[in-house]
């Protein structure tokens, strides 16, 4: 059996909530980038099975709106430091660990990170070891900075805010990959992640293959009734039935 990753040691072992996450199914994350409305028609599906998991672009602003992402959840949990910033520069010491999910990333996850607003929980530094590891995207419920490096180096990053202030002397990482809330939305680690300028959608791991398949059945829905509209069928014909607006 191999041996799970090592940790840097910036964070005591309790905080993992697991070093190696589950495997997602074959085909799961393609099917999903194969959907023409990504987090549109996923919401739909989501609504339809009574699952909550989607955050409006809106709150969490996509800072390149012309990117789209699907993925797995690699959780970090940032929290306010409780000593006063001037006592935190004096000691020199960061508490920021987020390091520690980038040391963990596998190709294809995306970094989904409960954080501190109008703080940066993410700068260029970080944004380049992400993409070197290979995360294709970071959702954060917080403020991050140095968005143009992100931009250039092709690394998304979906946020609630923007700020330059640094977060080094005023955060501190608590957990990885163990669940968080974002923007109010439970997600586990391991959860399917789909983003676009549109929105954020949060897919339960375990039901995936279930939302997938009922927001291909919408898609093909929505294909058949464009081409009636192309076809010049009348208003009656092409709203019969619902759908989506």
């Amino acid at each position: 059996m191999t041996a799970p990753p090592a940790t840097l040691g910036k964070l005591p072992a309790d905080a993992f909530g697991m070093l190696v996450l589950p495997p997602v199914p074959a085909g799961l994350i393609e099917g999903f980038r194969g959907l023409a409305d990504l987090t549109g028609m996923c919401s739909d599906a989501m609504d339809e099975l009574g699952l909550a998991g989607t955050i409006p672009g809106s709150i969490l602003q996509a800072r390149d709106p012309s990117v789209r992402v699907v993925g797995r959840a690699l959780t970090v949990r940032n929290l306010r430091r409780e000593e006063n910033f001037a006592a935190a520069l004096a000691s020199g010491v960061s508490m920021l660990a987020d390091v520690e999910a980038h040391n963990l990333a596998e190709p294809g996850d995306v970094l989904v990170l409960q954080g501190i607003d109008l703080i940066s929980n993410m700068g260029s530094i970080l944004a380049s070891l992400a993409r070197r590891q290979g995360e294709i995207g970071a959702i954060v419920d917080g403020a991050v900075r140095d968005v143009d490096h992100s931009r250039a180096i092709g690394y998304p990053v979906w946020s609630r805010s923007l700020s330059p202030i640094t977060g080094k002397w005023r955060i501190e990482t608590v957990a990885i990959n163990k669940p968080v809330a974002i923007c109010g939305i439970a997600v586990a680690p391991g959860d399917i992640v789909l983003a676009d300028e549109v929105g954020v959608c949060f897919v339960p791991r375990l039901r995936a293959a279930e939302v997938l398949e009922r927001a291909r059945r919408i898609g093909l829905n929505e294909e058949k009734r464009q081409a009636a509209i192309r076809a010049g069928a009348d208003i009656a014909e092409v709203m019969a039935g619902g759908g989506r607006g």
